[in-house]
């Protein structure tokens, strides 16, 4: 039993661990403070464990558990028998985290995914139509012509790769990398949306292809606005998609 009535021993016990978890956060934001000031730098091994821990004013324990969790962000690599070393913070390990929560959260969340995915990809695309170069642009073009022939051959699995290429290729031309990342993220996770409207939906595959033949367009035209515009009605076909699902299924009681 918790509040005042619990035993002394549980109070005790839970103020423990309050005080552990404080000291835990509080050298975590230590070393992330150590990487912003330039003392560690992408790359760079940590001190060993009892000279960081002295350094820090805190047990070796805490600095463990600091260690752990700056880990598990993608912040730190420990490697077995060499050291714990600050990884190259580049944004794919960084948002490793946010992908968990969207695998457990996808059910719930396709809806929230697709718009955020919508917002982020038509500014990405909006972004590419200045800076995407001719090889880039002639790259697309094969990708939609060998798409072409998977919607004719009804390949639905290697049109979605193709989907996928077709896309990347364009944030990664943003000049963003922490746009295209999470833009490359949201992609991974509709995915299912995606494979169940091809599945189920007989014009989609060419209404896919087409929009991307309209998105390539405005690339080529080099007309920002008119490549977000086409480039958010392409996503929000997927969205009206995943609604009309939504509503389809029978209310729980």
């Amino acid at each position: 039993m918790e509040g005042q009535w619990a035993h002394p021993r549980i109070r005790s016990d839970k103020r423990l661990r309050l005080c552990a978890m404080a000291l835990s956060d509080d050298t975590v934001g230590a070393i992330k403070t150590m990487i912003l000031d330039g003392r560690l730098r992408a790359g760079d091994k940590l001190p060993v464990e009892r000279e960081l821990a002295a350094e820090l004013g805190v047990s070796r324990g805490t600095l463990r558990e600091a260690v752990r969790s700056l880990t598990m962000i993608g912040v730190l690599d420990s490697r077995q028998g060499d050291g714990t070393y600050v990884t190259s913070l580049e944004p794919r390990l960084l948002l490793g985290s946010l992908a968990i929560t969207m695998d457990l959260h996808q059910n719930s969340s396709e809806l929230f995914l697709l718009e955020t995915r919508r917002a982020l990809e038509s500014h990405a695309t909006s972004q590419a139509a200045v800076r995407l170069g001719e090889a880039e642009l002639a790259r697309l073009a094969e990708i939609l012509d060998e798409a072409a022939v998977l919607v004719e051959d009804g390949q639905v699995d290697a049109l979605l790769e193709h989907d996928r290429a077709f896309h990347r290729l364009i944030v990664e031309a943003s000049g963003n990398p922490v746009l295209a990342s999470l833009t490359e993220l949201l992609s991974g996770h509709t995915m299912r949306a995606r494979l169940w409207r091809e599945l189920t939906d007989d014009g989609a595959a060419r209404r896919t292809l087409d929009e991307h033949r309209a998105i390539l367009a405005a690339l080529r035209a080099r007309d920002p606005e008119l490549a977000r515009l086409r480039a958010a009605v392409h996503v929000a076909g997927l969205e009206q998609f995943v609604r009309t699902q939504i509503d389809s299924r029978p209310s729980a009681e």
